[in-house]
């Protein structure tokens, strides 16, 4: 399976006298690949709480836990998410249907993706910026290069009236990972 190159992370923190630092400086310490889906996941930091708590140095490494898609309630997540060529499914999408109550922000980094939504699909190419608002979506890579988008996703709520145009838009949440 293809891959492009992992991503460095530089983590900042503070030494014992206050002085800026740089804590950590190396690959993303969590990969996750789903063969079936032809997709790759690339953790880069998550944060569980809002304010989010800003410590001279973190506790533990805030990625490695289970691969949830809409982060923590009052948390944030970033990932990288690398979508491979050749595998479309019976729909023509890559990805299952799904939703989640966050804002999700994708940044294409490399190659090209569809957004597919209930009656339309968007081409995005490198540089463009998706604002996914918890609508019901689903991606599809159907080119012949791996795509890379950069997903910063920020837990949020349904307002009431969206709710009341969509009474069951909390029926199919995703909650956890991508085949829960």
């Amino acid at each position: 399976m293809p891959k492009g190159n992992v991503p460095r992370r530089v983590v900042t923190g503070h030494d014992a006298n206050g002085v800026s630092v740089v804590l950590s400086d190396g690959i993303v310490p969590v990969h996750r690949v789903m063969p079936q889906d032809g997709v790759g996941f690339y953790e880069i930091w998550n944060t569980d709480s809002m304010p989010a708590p800003v410590a001279a140095v973190e506790p533990s490494e805030p990625t490695e836990r289970s691969l949830r898609v809409p982060p923590e309630p009052n948390g944030t997540k970033i990932r990288i998410n690398e979508f491979f060529p050749g595998y479309i499914n019976e729909l023509g999408n890559q990805s299952p249907f799904h939703r989640t109550e966050s804002i999700d922000y994708g940044i294409v980094l490399e190659g090209e993706i569809w957004l597919v939504l209930d009656n339309s699909e968007v081409l995005l190419k490198a540089g463009d910026v998706c604002v996914q608002r918890g609508t019901d979506h689903a991606w599809a890579n159907r080119s012949d290069k791996v795509c890379r988008v950069a997903f910063i996703l920020v837990d949020g709520k349904f307002s009431e009236d969206l709710v009341e145009l969509v009474p069951s838009i909390k029926d199919k949440l995703m909650l956890n990972g991508p085949h829960d």
